[in-house]
């Protein structure tokens, strides 16, 4: 239980990251990306597993880059559930989606 708290928290600080370093997405506060880190987990956990199962081929095909259009499509859709959380374009969505990967390696490597 500590560790999924501890990965929400390190969540919602990626996404305060993000928002500071990629134009068009903006966290109004900690609530606000503590609460955005909770839906997208939501939305990757469901809707998110199916979209990569569904696209697994073209997935491998284009090396795994096809999964960054899933995320950002997760980040476009979590934008406008959770408030204060607002990604205005696709390209911010993509750029961010991309950004939170490389963090969460990061977190990956130095938590294992």
């Amino acid at each position: 239980m500590l560790r999924l708290l501890l990965r929400w928290f390190l969540q919602a600080v990626a996404l305060l990251l993000v928002a500071w370093l990629v134009p068009g997405f903006h966290v109004r506060d900690f609530a606000s990306a503590l609460i955005a880190a909770l839906v997208i987990g939501l939305l990757n956990a469901t809707l998110g597993l199916l979209l990569k199962i569904i696209t697994l081929p073209l997935g491998i095909l284009t090396l795994g880059i096809f999964f960054l259009v899933i995320n950002a499509f997760i980040l476009r859709l979590a934008s406008g559930v959770a408030p204060g959380f607002i990604v205005s374009t696709f390209g911010a969505a993509f750029i961010g989606a991309a950004v939170l990967a490389l963090l969460h390696m990061l977190v990956e490597a130095i938590a294992d």
